[in-house]
Parts: C-alpha cells; sequence; structure tokens
C-alpha cells in the first residue's frame, strides 16, 4: 500500500511540473507570435496609420478608411489599388472636392503642412490597404466632465492643432497667405472677428477656401462635425488666450 501511494504522489508531482512547463512554453510562445505579428508591420506603413489619424484623415474617411462618415467622402479601402502611388500624392498635396461649395466636405490642401516623407508614409498606409496598426487609434473623447474638456480632445482629434498650433497659438506657415501663417484661434483679433459663438460655429462649418494648392485650406466640416461636437469645440476655443 506504502508503494502504491509513493508511485501515486509521484506520478502527480511529476504531472505538475510538466504540466508548469507545457504551460510555459505555451506562453512563451504566444509571447514569441505576439512579438512576430508585432514587428511584422512596414515601419512606413505604421507611420502612415499614425499619420492618418494624426491629421484627422479617420474623422472624414472612417476608421481604418471604412468611409460611412459622410455620403460625399469616400472610403479608402480600395483606392490603393485604384490610383497611383502619384495621383494620391497629389491629392493629399492639393486637396480634393467641390472648394465653392461650404456645405460639402473639401479635402484641405495638405502640402504646405505635411512633409514629402509623411506623404509617402501615408501613400504605403493606402496602398497597403490601410491595416490596423496598434495604438494607431483617435484619442478617447472626455464624456461628462465638460464641454471645454470634450473641446480640448476635438481639437487634437478633429486635426486643429496640425494648422492652428497647441493653445491655439498658429504659427504654421501658409506662404501664400496674406500673412504667410495660418491665423491663430486665439487672441485679440480672433476674438474681435469671432465675438459670438454662432460665427465661430459658422466658420469651422463652412471652413476657408481661399486659394489654390499650394495655399493652405480649411476643409467645411459642416458635413462631418455633429452640432454637439461643435459646441464643444467652440467652448473650448473660448478659453484660449
Amino acid at each position: 500500500m506504502l508503494l502504491a501511494v509513493s508511485l501515486a504522489l509521484g506520478a502527480a508531482i511529476a504531472g505538475f511540473f510538466v504540466g508548469r512547463d507545457t504551460k510555459h512554453q505555451t506562453a512563451s510562445a504566444a509571447a514569441v507570435s505576439t512579438q512576430q505579428s508585432a514587428t511584422a508591420i512596414d515601419p512606413h506603413v505604421a507611420a502612415g496609420a499614425h499619420l492618418f489619424v494624426q491629421f484627422a484623415c479617420a474623422q472624414c474617411h472612417g476608421d481604418l478608411g471604412r468611409g460611412s462618415v459622410s455620403p460625399v467622402v469616400p472610403a479608402l479601402t480600395k483606392v490603393g489599388g485604384q490610383l497611383t502611388a502619384a495621383q494620391l500624392r497629389h491629392i493629399i498635396d492639393h486637396g480634393l472636392g467641390e472648394s465653392a461649395d461650404p456645405k460639402q466636405p473639401y479635402m484641405p490642401v495638405w502640402g504646405a503642412v505635411i512633409s514629402d516623407a509623411q506623404v509617402n508614409d501615408l501613400v504605403s498606409y493606402i496602398r497597403a490597404g490601410l491595416p490596423a496598426v496598434p495604438t494607431a487609434t483617435p484619442p478617447e473623447i472626455p464624456q461628462g466632465q465638460g464641454l471645454a474638456v470634450e473641446g480640448a480632445t476635438l481639437y487634437v482629434s478633429y486635426g486643429c492643432i496640425n494648422c492652428h498650433g497647441p493653445n491655439g497659438l498658429g504659427g504654421v506657415p501658409n506662404p501664400l497667405s496674406a500673412d504667410k501663417t495660418i491665423p491663430p484661434l486665439s487672441g485679440l483679433d480672433f476674438r474681435h472677428q469671432f465675438n459670438t459663438d454662432a460665427k465661430i460655429e459658422a466658420v469651422i462649418r463652412s471652413g476657408s477656401v481661399i486659394g489654390k494648392a499650394p495655399i493652405v485650406s480649411m476643409p467645411h466640416w459642416g458635413g462631418i462635425i455633429p452640432l454637439d461636437r461643435l459646441q464643444a469645440l467652440v467652448a473650448y476655443l473660448k478659453t484660449l488666450k
């Protein structure tokens, strides 16, 4: 009987170590697989995915370029196979859409804001089919913390910060404009010109397409940004210096 108990105890101990080793091997294999999948993304495609979010492409063309934001803004999932790299670069640099109709979305001119290297990365991402890339996601919009807090995140999410600068201070070059820069969204001049909520909302809706590329133009956001988010953006802008 003692022999049988000893054998059973030995088998249990062996089974424990074998099982633990098997679990360790499985976990190690999963970690290696995850690491390999993370490193398998082409760096230019990954950079393009982050730029796609940073410059608010996702806000108009949808998450991963799948569309459905506005009926007049196309999805980009098939564009990579339909347009050449040169054609995609031209659209990004020079904008696209009906600039004369502020009720229709208009893709802005990015040529004076985005570098050639960044445009190339965006093109690489689009031509790769806009795959999901870890952490290349828009910031989460705060809820229940007041309109100004929500608007501050929307200011980043909709790409306003790329042209009007952090805290709305401006200073981004726009060589063909009258003052050679993209205007700030703060300061006495802005507050004098846009002295009501309605005026601020109106210019966001209609944009400011004042010339052809390479002059930088503000897109028509009217068909993209819903009213509650417009109000949050206005609330944030009113907190600036």
